[in-house]
Order: C-alpha cells, then sequence, then structure tokens
C-alpha cells in the first residue's frame, strides 16, 4: 500500500508544540526519521500561523507546556511563527532526509480575518497552506470551542461554528484547504449530554461542506478520529478533492489511521494524484 503524504503536521516552530527552545525542540527531525521508518514518503509541516492577538481560555483548557502563554486577565498569546527559523530547519532536514519529500507550509488560522496581517508573509513559497477555524467571536473577543462549552448550550457552540465556515471562505483567497472541519466536535461534553449525533447538525455541515466545493478547494480528511459521514456528505454536496492530516504534534502520532481513511475515502471515489502530496480527486 503506497501511503500519501500526511499534509498537517507541526513541530517544535508550532507554538503549541512548546517551541523551538524547549522540550520539543528537534521535533522536526524525529518526525521526519519517524516518516522514514514507517514508510510514509512525504510530509507537510504546516507550522500554526495565528496572528490573533489573543483569545479568551481557561488554564483548563491548555496543555501544561501552554499555561505560560495565558495572562492574567485570561487571554492567550500566542507567539508568532518564525517564518526564518522554520524554513531553514526545514532545509537542514531535506540534506538529513534525502529519501523524503518534505514540504512546507502553514495552518493559518481564522484567514478570513487576518489576510491583510498575513501579506508579512510570503505565503506563496510555500507548498501547502491549510485553512483553520479555531475561534469564534464571544462578546468583543473569540474564543475556541472547547471553551465556549462551558459558557453556551452544546448546541449553540456547533452552530456557530458551522455558521462561520461560509465566512472564512468567502473572506480569504489564502488558503487552499479547510482543515478539520469537525474541529468543535472534539471538544463536544460527551459526559455531560451524550455523544455526539452529526444527524442533528447535518443541514449546517451540509452547507458549510457546499460552500467549500464551490469555492474549488479541497477538505481535509483529518484522522485524529475518523467519521465517515464526512467523506460521504462531501461528496454529495459536490466535493472534488481531500487531503490527509494527522494533526501530529508528536512523532508518534504521524499518519495515524492512514490506511483506514484511504478506504473511506476510495468508497466514495476519490483516487490519488501523481505524487504523494498531491489531492485526491474523483
Amino acid at each position: 500500500m503506497h501511503l500519501p503524504a500526511d499534509s498537517h503536521v507541526h513541530s517544535e516552530w508550532s507554538w503549541d508544540t512548546g517551541g523551538p527552545a524547549s522540550d520539543a525542540a528537534g521535533r522536526m527531525e524525529r518526525t521526519c526519521a519517524r516518516a522514514v521508518a514507517i514508510g510514509l514518503p512525504a510530509v507537510i509541516f504546516t507550522e500554526h500561523l495565528d496572528l490573533d492577538d489573543a483569545w479568551r481560555t481557561g488554564v483548563e483548557d491548555l496543555m501544561p507546556h501552554q499555561r505560560h502563554l495565558l495572562d492574567e486577565d485570561g487571554y492567550l498569546r500566542p507567539p508568532a511563527l518564525d517564518m526564518a527559523g522554520y524554513l531553514d530547519c526545514v532545509e537542514r532536514c531535506r540534506h538529513l532526509f534525502p529519501e523524503l519529500r518534505i514540504l512546507t507550509g502553514v495552518e493559518f488560522g481564522q484567514p478570513h480575518l487576518f489576510d491583510e496581517q498575513a501579506t508579512n508573509f510570503d505565503l506563496t513559497v510555500l507548498d501547502r497552506v491549510n485553512g483553520s477555524l479555531h475561534t469564534l467571536p464571544i462578546g468583543e473577543g473569540r474564543s475556541e470551542p472547547n471553551t465556549l462549552f462551558r459558557l453556551w448550550p452544546p448546541d449553540e457552540v456547533i452552530r456557530a461554528y458551522l455558521d462561520e465556515i461560509p465566512r472564512m471562505v468567502a473572506g480569504s483567497d489564502a488558503f487552499a484547504v479547510f482543515s478539520h472541519i469537525d474541529y468543535a466536535v472534539r471538544a463536544w461534553p460527551s459526559a455531560e449530554v451524550g455523544p455526539f449525533d452529526p444527524r442533528r447538525f447535518e443541514d449546517g455541515f451540509r452547507v458549510a461542506m457546499r460552500v467549500i466545493a464551490d469555492s474549488g478547494r479541497a477538505l481535509e480528511m483529518n484522522t485524529r478520529r475518523l467519521r465517515p459521514w464526512i467523506p460521504q456528505w462531501w461528496c454529495e454536496e459536490g466535493g472534488r478533492a481531500v487531503t490527509f492530516g494527522s494533526d501530529a504534534h508528536l512523532p508518534e502520532a504521524l499518519a495515524d489511521n492512514f490506511p483506514k481513511a484511504m478506504a473511506m475515502v476510495e468508497q466514495f471515489g476519490f483516487r490519488p494524484g501523481r505524487r504523494p502530496e498531491h489531492f485526491w480527486t474523483r
């Protein structure tokens, strides 16, 4: 079985791993070694490009190595991506692992809000730009879904997330792939309200997928948790392209569940491109 590229991978250059000066140092190199060991032909390092000044969160929503970024008013302030340092690290890894295709990229958070600020970075030099919706408006600020689930009824969080997707698609041309459309679902409070039932939100997911498909973008099959209804509805709403992304922040998570994800999308007519990093299309 020929694996596709893992198109959503983080290293020490993403702020939520701890940063290059932390215990995460060297994670890109270790991830490349892991890729070679498992026979992965290509990896795209999509480091976080978060241009928000801050968003409200709680200490319980953060990993221990992230908590120093939380200010006394409860706002997380992500540091800027060191693009030059990141690109230098990619070049070093290319020399160390010539048998592995190592591509560059970013995971651009809320691109519809920060397209203008992103002109400070030359995103055209990157091989891939994934677009992600991580925060939603609340009052005059923004918060992640895991925080909002403590403040709003759960259904309201999911519907707000789905309503924001068309605004993100219409508001930015910077990204080619919409990442983890199930991002808000990850924090669904199952212990309090029971398992997540996608059928209750089917109309909202389908509208969001249709907008993404109509824009010509690909939808990421995020393999952290496989959800068969995502490729089915994506296909039925006109989606023509997918990518595979583990969202790995640790080398051990690289390409998690890829064989199952590949089999899942093949059922709906998606086939690989000529190169491992190319979109699967139908």
